[in-house]
């Protein structure tokens, strides 16, 4: 069974990485107008931020089978075995991550291995993951969490975290 999710936007977030992308040609444009190499700097930004808006609005986890998948724009991370998670957590870390909002999750895997997302339904994304690995330990309301329990076995809880963010790219963790 395949299911998506797609990733929360910030619009907040996407008028700071804009006041950062165009802010500094302001003073430059007042100073000394439209002129031919400045028209070619905006053309170049207004590239680089369709970039980004197509990175913050493509962005996907897909639970397909026992694997997490996770997407933005042309970008694909490493698969994950939804067996290896061993905790969900809400997280205000400031790392770059594939999320499109303030409002993450981190999800702790492997040996020392974590990934920031961000859900628009937190809950029932965390609740795919446990149908498949019930031993994940669901941290979102903090390490006292309670989880109610439904007849088919599915958690449900659900945070709110609001988070700062650095916009940048790391290449590192994406899989070529």
């Amino acid at each position: 069974m395949v299911k998506k999710f797609r990733s929360k936007v910030s619009y907040g977030l996407l008028i700071v990485v804009f006041g950062a992308f165009f802010g500094p040609l302001i003073p430059q444009v007042m100073e000394e107008g439209l002129q031919e190499k400045t028209l070619w700097g905006i053309l170049i930004l207004v590239v680089l931020f369709g970039f980004v808006l197509h990175l913050f609005f493509t962005t996907e986890y897909t639970i397909d089978g026992s694997v997490l998948k996770i997407k933005s724009g042309f970008f694909s991370y490493k698969p994950i075995e939804i067996a290896t998670i061993k905790k969900v957590r809400a997280s205000n870390s400031i790392l770059s991550s594939p999320a499109a909002s303030l409002d993450r999750i981190a999800v702790s895997y492997g040996q020392f291995d974590q990934v920031l997302l961000s859900p628009i339904d937190k809950i029932e994304f965390v609740a795919h993951l446990q149908k498949i690995n019930p031993n994940i330990e669901n941290e979102l309301y903090g390490k006292e969490s309670a989880h109610i329990s439904t007849s088919n076995g599915v958690f449900f809880s659900s945070i709110f975290a609001c988070t700062s963010c650095v916009v940048r790219i790391n290449f590192t963790t994406f899989a070529f």
